[in-house]
């Protein structure tokens, strides 16, 4: 495991202690006082620079979603996704796993993700997609149907792809998947594949 996942797992374990223990002492008694408790602490481990300057951007973006989105940021859900990835072996989780794990790392690092829908995929409504804004945009309809029920990609996922491709790749790689140019008219145009995966 490197240090960065090691970090970052470690930040979300604390989280998780503190908020089990202020549920036991009745500080925190439902999902919004999770969510009040979660941004206190949060915005207290930033204040006091509890962690490594490397976390300061994940411990910002949470912050960020705990008092934007309020009681939708699923703050303890996040903290235990980010306790899960970093601290398990990433390899071993199944496909679907992986590929949240490196999507979420990819919106960490400022790229926009989106799932579009069939009419904002292709036809008249079709989003139109800048090259000098960092992206990635998968079909719905192709991860609706794309794992089996254990989380196995059973088809090529495509997804239309603006920005820096290496550094794309990279985050791709520690999660166990990869990109390739789709044989396609559309320029922005990818597929993404696990590791292992053979298209029929």
């Amino acid at each position: 495991m490197d240090n960065d996942n090691l970090n970052v797992s470690h930040l979300a374990w604390c989280g998780l202690i503190a908020l089990h223990t202020a549920r036991r002492d009745g500080i925190a008694t439902s999902p919004a006082q999770d969510n009040l408790f979660l941004t206190r602490w949060l915005a207290n481990a930033e204040k006091q620079r509890r962690f490594p300057r490397e976390l300061a951007s994940d411990i910002s973006w949470l912050l960020k979603e705990g008092r934007e989105k309020g009681l939708r940021a699923d703050l303890p859900g996040k903290l235990d996704y980010l306790w899960r990835a970093g601290n398990g072996n990433l390899q071993g989780q199944n496909d679907l796993f992986r590929l949240q794990h490196a999507l979420h790392a990819v919106k960490l690092t400022g790229w926009i993700y989106m799932v579009l829908a069939a009419s904002e995929w292709s036809g008249r409504r079709q989003l139109r997609l800048s090259p000098t804004v960092s992206g990635i945009y998968l079909n719905r309809h192709a991860l609706d149907v794309g794992f089996d029920e254990h989380g196995r990609q059973r088809i090529p996922l495509p997804a239309r792809i603006t920005g820096e491709l290496p550094a794309l790749d990279k985050l791709l790689q520690r999660s166990g998947w990869r990109r390739e140019v789709a044989r396609s008219a559309d320029e922005h145009l990818h597929l993404l594949l696990a590791d292992g995966f053979r298209a029929a």
